[in-house]
């Protein structure tokens, strides 16, 4: 009810008849990919996630969160968090998992708590964690399921053999499964429900018109991921970047997956700061710092500077989130 009240709003936002409000249409989705694995002293046993191996004051990342080194266990962090993914059009959080007993299983009941009080549904995003297979995958489905989550988007679904997957199938009704994979054949053998990408730099704008194609020739749903931009160097080994070009490359990831009739859109990321794939509010530098700037910023993004460039992302993540309810909802349901 919460997802079809949201749609009705931006319908009527839209100039949707109320006619039309009321007839079956499909029902897209834009979904974001969430981290709370980030840790603070102050809140929990020491810092987690923020910073750079082996250094106690180097940030792990090469833009700066304007809440600072928050702790993802504070409720007024997570909630605000939430908030604002709501406000920028967004319907569904895809939150990390890493296994039963992580500090991300720890604080998944928070995220789910404040998302529903924003108005958001909740999915996981089941990542690599060490031991993983189609048992372990089975049980943690089992113990998700318990928690209301019936949606999980696998991370590196083809770690575990194919004929796992079709197998365990037939033994979770009421569930979807998404592969983050461009290989919609094997998603396919494997019965997932559909495929994403996740990597904004391995896989671009480019090639969600092929994704998309295969993947409804198939049946399958296909839910391409967009994203800001791509810098690890600070945090990683990884020296490949993809350059935020202003907002441009975020926008033509979006116009991309809306033309590839994407039956919904995934991003990445709300908060993977160590990638720089975030969208969440960014500054250049601490509070309190020297003038010299330390940390990039969205300063330049669609014209905006200073504290108008800070919000410049999600700002420009609900004009995209309209456009793509607009698309869908004039567009014939793919599956």
């Amino acid at each position: 009810m919460r997802v079809l009240s949201l749609i009705a709003v931006l319908m009527a936002l839209l100039g949707v008849p109320a006619a039309a409000a009321q007839a079956p249409v499909p029902d897209p989705r834009v979904s974001i990919f969430y981290y709370p694995w980030y840790g603070n002293p102050a809140r929990d046993s020491g810092w987690e996630h923020w910073l750079m191996p082996g250094s106690p004051t180097d940030v792990a990342s090469n833009f700066y969160p304007v809440r600072g080194l928050y702790s993802s266990s504070s409720e007024p962090v997570v909630r605000a968090q939430m908030r604002e993914i709501a406000a920028a059009g967004v319907q569904e959080v895809v939150s990390s998992w890493w296994g039963w007993g992580s500090p991300e299983d720890a604080r998944l009941p928070l995220v789910i708590a404040e998302a529903h009080a924003a108005g958001l549904s909740v999915a996981v995003h089941i990542e690599p964690y060490p031991g993983r297979t189609i048992q372990t995958i089975q049980a943690d489905i089992d113990h998700l399921r318990s928690l209301g989550i019936t949606r999980f988007f696998i991370y590196r679904p083809f770690d575990i053999p194919v004929e796992d997957w079709a197998a365990l199938r037939p033994q979770e009704d009421g569930i979807q499964l998404f592969a983050q994979t461009n290989l919609v054949g094997k998603a396919q053998a494997g019965m997932f429900d559909g495929v994403y990408t996740y990597d904004v730099l391995l896989w671009g704008g480019d090639t969600f018109p092929r994704l998309c194609a295969q993947a409804h020739h198939l049946g399958l749903q296909c839910l391409p991921s967009v994203g800001p931009g791509y810098d690890g160097t600070r945090a990683t080994f990884d020296l490949r970047t993809k350059s935020r070009r202003n907002g441009a490359t975020y926008d033509g990831m979006w116009r991309s997956a809306i033309r590839s009739g994407a039956d919904a859109v995934t991003i990445t990321s709300y908060n993977e700061w160590h990638e720089g794939t975030q969208i969440e509010p960014a500054r250049s530098r601490p509070p309190g710092a020297a003038a010299a700037a330390t940390y990039e910023s969205y300063d330049g993004a669609y014209g905006l500077s200073g504290r108008a460039a800070q919000d410049a992302y999600l700002d420009r993540t609900a004009f995209w989130s309209r456009a793509f309810l607009r698309a869908r909802l004039s567009q014939p349901r793919q599956l």
